[in-house]
């Protein structure tokens, strides 16, 4: 194994994934239907502005506004836990990967991580590659995403193992013959890594 691929939210950054639907709730949105859930992807590539993304839930949900809205948004974003960012700065100390981060995420939820995290640069400054879904147009779970990263590095996959939370991305990364830890946040810790794939340092 030479490189080493991260995800970023409940990989590093901790996440509630329910906070945002419960908190549209309060609102009157019980559900996404698929047009929300098209555009949520839309902005999540990149492919919408902030402001067009505020005005399509604004307009669409009367209940709504700019505020409320992207404080409903960025709820599901908590905390990063500073034992995570010692075990990548040594990790990176050590040299023995090449590190990578590969995050579905949007404007909002980073500018929401550059103000309140303060580690943020560090833990960017770790990485050889740093990759935004929507900074490059390209989300998980397309296979294209996984090539992009691969074809700009010149990485082998079979000498690459890719570390996410969601089964999906997995799924594809392994018909790409990427190596994968299917990282569950409730069980699981990053810094675990070398107890559980047996790598070395």
């Amino acid at each position: 194994m030479k490189n080493i691929i991260f995800d970023f939210g409940d990989v590093f950054l901790n996440l509630d994934k329910s906070a945002t639907e419960q908190h549209l709730q309060n609102f009157g949105i019980s559900e996404f239907d698929h047009e929300t859930i098209a555009v949520n992807k839309k902005y999540e590539r990149g492919l919408i502005s902030t402001e067009a993304f505020i005005q399509f839930y604004t307009e669409k949900f009367q209940s709504l506004d700019k505020n409320t809205f992207t404080n409903a948004w960025n709820s599901i974003l908590k905390n990063f836990p500073r034992h995570r960012l010692d075990f990548l700065q040594n990790l990176k100390a050590k040299n023995q990967y090449r590190l990578f981060l590969l995050s579905n995420t949007n404007a909002l939820h980073i500018q929401w991580v550059k103000a309140n995290i303060s580690q943020y640069e560090d833990f960017k400054s770790c990485f050889e590659g740093f990759y935004l879904s929507h900074k490059i147009h390209l989300r998980k779970p397309d296979a294209s995403v996984f090539e992009f990263i691969l074809n700009q590095h010149n990485l082998k996959a079979k000498e690459t193992l890719f570390i996410d939370d969601t089964q999906e991305h997995i799924e594809s990364a392994k018909c790409l013959d990427l190596q994968t830890w299917h990282l569950n946040p409730k069980t699981d810790d990053v810094t675990q890594l070398f107890q559980q794939k047996h790598l070395h340092l």
